[in-house]
């Protein structure tokens, strides 16, 4: 898999069984790494990059073609889990190498390779003695950048990489909680003058959200600010060669639920390029370069999202889905509630009966409520499966609170060392704030449901708010944080070795027997992200305390439910579990 084109166009480099190969055109197939221990890979991504970091490649053609850079990935300290199928006991189980918190990750170094074969190991950890993860490996005009960060997550540099593989310290960004990770940065850029800087964002804590704005590095370390405050960057697309930087980035001034593409100038100045008043919707870029960009852009307006083709600051072309529309509309009604201005958005039933006056709708909560993905954003396809399940006789409240993106860097970091606290806190605000404003909804009957870090959500509340919710949903959860990787678990709870009540405050194991509100579990077996141990250990849990709990254990299921009729079914299993326990509208 990854076959790579080398720049010239003389190679195919790629990766088979945890080897490295490069294919010369003329027919040639050579193994340029391999190792006889299954433990060890070359040209891949480890389990954290690719499931926390983003970064899915294992190696990078040099610009001249001549060698690779190549990540060498060792899984001897890695547990091991075994994924099994129970409705297949004749088949034996997976092996799988998992991190979880607390526990060895794999070392990841890197190397340098010949398309002859040589190889030359890259001594990262002579400038960077305590990383533990390779964020990123990039080649740019000055040589090969490598960005590393620390176990801790607040330690991260940027180092440059020479011929002989030694490194120098470009720049090092360091944070006394975690350093958020911006994709595309650092990154090593050039001004209009041809002056080296690295490019890289800087939180700034102030008031309720704090700003995350774009900064340049000059070779005297003096920091340049290049972004207003009222722009959160989400990331950095690309630096050009005259200076300017493309960025997606939040709008505060227009919404969190909007995000927007600009380009900003050597000087400070920002262009915008996709996103203004006139189109507000969520708009990134997929590809650009000096000539030429392609932005996929998405709304509450069109039926799909549509790739505009921009070439020289003129569109030339847009590319449109074929797929079948959705058969829903969303028809959102976005507030605020709170005093910090939480993003919540509630969708009523598309028959006009059942918006009227005088009904009373129960409620269905449909959170997500975690890092890194927010649920309120003006998209048809985000509220898609939300306005299904309001026409199906529900008022549909989803609230991003503490934690979630598009807000600021003080509002992600409230979750530092309590991921429950906060999160639950925020769920009940938005909640109520909604019920304030639109009279249609029943606070009487609150289900929620939600799904990953959402089913915890919906689990943590009905453990500890039963008087505000009546039943709930809970998909794939995370029941006990010992049991999700390092990678992600440790950023904001910290290694459980050392912060044992961070874990006890988040972690919902010991709180089963207080569960007094009917619950529906779904996990499917063959998950190895939120691996099914987390359910059945409830339940089991549930079990032992005498506690009457419904438990769906799906079959060959992994952590996302791709199979359209497991998928169709569930949704509707689990609208008649909300049904049983919350009823249907009722005129008030």
């Amino acid at each position: 898999f990854d076959a790579q084109l080398s720049p010239d166009g003389s190679f195919v480099a790629y990766v088979n069984d945890g080897d490295l190969h490069v294919i010369h055109l003329a027919g040639t197939d050579i193994v340029l790494a391999h190792d006889d221990d299954p433990n060890i890979s070359w040209g891949m991504a480890d389990f954290n990059a690719s499931e926390e970091f983003d970064r899915f490649r294992g190696f990078w053609w040099s610009p001249d073609s001549t060698q690779l850079a190549v990540a060498k990935v060792d899984n001897n300290l890695v547990s091991s889990w075994f994924i099994a199928d129970p409705a297949h006991p004749d088949r034996p189980s997976s092996e799988h190498r998992y991190p979880a918190a607390g526990t060895a990750n794999a070392e990841v170094t890197l190397w340098l390779i010949g398309t002859d074969g040589t190889s030359t190991a890259i001594a990262l950890s002579d400038v960077h003695p305590e990383y533990e993860y390779v964020l990123d490996v990039r080649w740019t005009s000055e040589g090969l950048v490598v960005v590393t960060l620390d176990r801790e997550q607040m330690d991260q540099r940027v180092v440059l990489v020479a011929v002989d593989g030694n490194c120098t310290e470009l720049h090092r960004v360091t944070d006394d909680r975690w350093v958020e990770l911006i994709p595309g940065t650092p990154r090593l850029g050039k001004d209009r003058l041809g002056d080296d800087r690295i490019i890289h964002t800087s939180d700034v804590v102030v008031g309720d959200q704090g700003d995350r704005v774009l900064v340049a590095v000059d070779a005297s370390k003096s920091v340049i600010p290049k972004s207003p405050p009222h722009l959160l960057i989400n990331r950095v697309v690309r630096v050009a060669t005259d200076g300017s930087i493309l960025c997606c980035v939040t709008d505060r001034n227009v919404g969190s639920m909007y995000s927007s593409v600009v380009n900003i100038s050597d000087v400070g100045t920002c262009a915008l390029i996709a996103g203004g008043p006139e189109e507000l919707g969520m708009h990134t870029v997929m590809a650009a370069d000096d000539q030429c960009m392609v932005i996929r852009s998405s709304s509450l307006v069109g039926q799909r999202a549509e790739h505009r083709v921009i070439r020289h600051g003129q569109q030339v072309g847009v590319l449109r889905s074929l797929a079948d529309a959705p058969l829903v509309t969303p028809q959102p009604l976005f507030i605020r509630a709170g005093i910090r201005q939480i993003p919540v958005a509630v969708l009523l039933p598309s028959d006009p009966n059942l918006r009227r006056a005088g009904v009373k709708l129960p409620i269905i909560m449909d959170p997500y409520a975690g890092p890194h993905a927010a649920r309120v954003i003006a998209t048809r396809a985000a509220l898609a499966s939300s306005q299904w399940l309001a026409d199906q006789g529900f008022a549909v409240v989803i609230v991003d609170g503490r934690g979630t993106p598009g807000i600021g860097p003080v509002y992600e970091r409230a979750l530092y060392r309590d991921l429950a606290g906060p999160v639950l806190a925020d769920q009940v605000v938005g909640l109520l704030d909604a019920a304030a404003q639109v009279p249609q909804l029943d606070l009487t009957r609150v289900g929620i449901r939600g799904w990953s870090f959402g089913g915890y959500t919906a689990a943590l509340a009905v453990l500890r708010r039963p008087d505000v919710f009546h039943c709930a949903v809970v998909g794939a959860p995370v029941i006990d944080w010992r049991l999700y990787d390092t990678g992600y678990t440790e950023r904001y709870l910290g290694d459980p070795q050392f912060d044992h009540e961070a874990y006890e405050r988040s972690s919902l194991i010991n709180e089963a027997a207080t569960l007094t509100r009917p619950i529906q579990l779904i996990h499917g077996l063959a998950d190895d992200n939120v691996v099914a141990a987390h359910s059945l250990r409830f339940s089991s849990a549930l079990v032992a305390a005498g506690i009457a709990h419904e438990m769906l254990p799906l079959s060959g299921v992994t952590h996302m439910t791709p199979q359209e009729e497991v998928a169709e079914n569930l949704l509707l299993l689990q609208v008649d579990f909300l049904r049983r326990h919350l009823g249907g509208p009722i005129d008030g």
